[in-house]
């Protein structure tokens, strides 16, 4: 006969085995998705252009946000952290990132949205590199799963300029 020890270190043994392999099972079903997101960002208007005192530009921008990212959803999702980006070159580097907005989107119900909002974080250049800068909006998202893997993506939106004078 064998001994209630190691009948309960056999179970445990086998079931944690099991979990593991629906863990993994779960976590490669995410590789079959597909998503399509779209996104859609209009700057309404240049709320203010200005030199700070100590020599830095700061813009502050009202914007309509809306996108669909219902499309990133499956049974594995947890939720999706979502931010908007300003992405501009200067000559001292070739990519400056600065967060304008950021959100969690706890599920699919929350995932089709339309925001009207000024720029939650300050967007700030150390320098006066703005002036007649074209840059980039891009919306990032992180897919945070119940199991597996995070997975990252973005959309580019170009075709943005700030103005040549501050106001």
């Amino acid at each position: 006969m064998h001994s209630f020890g190691y009948r309960a270190n056999a179970f445990l043994t086998f079931a944690i085995t099991i979990l593991a392999l629906i863990c993994a099972m779960a976590s490669l079903s995410d590789n079959f998705n597909s998503p399509s997101p779209t996104s859609q960002v209009q700057v309404l208007n240049i709320n203010w252009f200005q030199k700070k005192p100590d020599g830095d530009d700061e813009v502050s921008l009202t914007l309509n946000i809306s996108a669909n990212l219902q499309s990133l959803f499956t049974w594995n999702t947890k939720q999706v952290f979502v931010f908007l980006a300003a992405e501009y070159e200067t000559p001292k580097n070739s990519l400056n990132q600065v967060s304008l907005w950021d959100g969690i989107i706890p599920s699919k119900e929350h995932a089709q949205f339309w925001i009207h909002t000024t720029n939650k974080y300050r967007f700030i250049d150390q320098g006066s590199n703005l002036r007649g800068k074209n840059f980039n909006l891009t919306l990032h998202w992180h897919v945070m799963p119940k199991t597996g893997k995070m997975f990252a993506d973005k959309i580019v939106m170009s075709g943005y300029r700030l103005p040549e004078a501050y106001r």
